[in-house]
């Protein structure tokens, strides 16, 4: 056994078990702060197969930081540094060989 799972974090503490100030979400969230989230509709994708092209084409567009496509939803969420064009999300995403239906509303 190790300290870490010996020991219980005491109620009111601000700190994680590990002795961070800040838990993982917190750090995500600051990270994050000077970032543009969109999510898009997809047509066609099926499968892991499918979300893993569409992530990769995606994700080689400038400014790009994170991917992550459904296929059962069809939905991609793409987080960048600003704003993207949509015309470069829609060739990406023709290029894995699927369509662009826009924004999801």
């Amino acid at each position: 056994m190790t300290a870490e799972t010996d020991t219980t974090p005491s109620t009111g503490s601000c700190c994680s078990p590990t002795g961070s100030c800040h838990d993982a979400a917190a750090d995500v969230q600051i990270g994050q702060a000077d970032s543009v989230t969109t999510v898009y509709q997809v047509k066609g994708m099926t499968c892991g197969h499918c979300e893993g092209a569409v992530s990769e084409e995606i994700s080689g567009i400038a400014g790009v930081t994170s991917v992550a496509a459904v296929a059962a939803t069809g939905l991609v969420t793409v987080t960048s540094k600003a704003p993207l064009a949509e015309d470069a999300v829609r060739v990406a995403v023709d290029e894995a060989g699927y369509e662009l239906l826009g924004p999801a509303a």
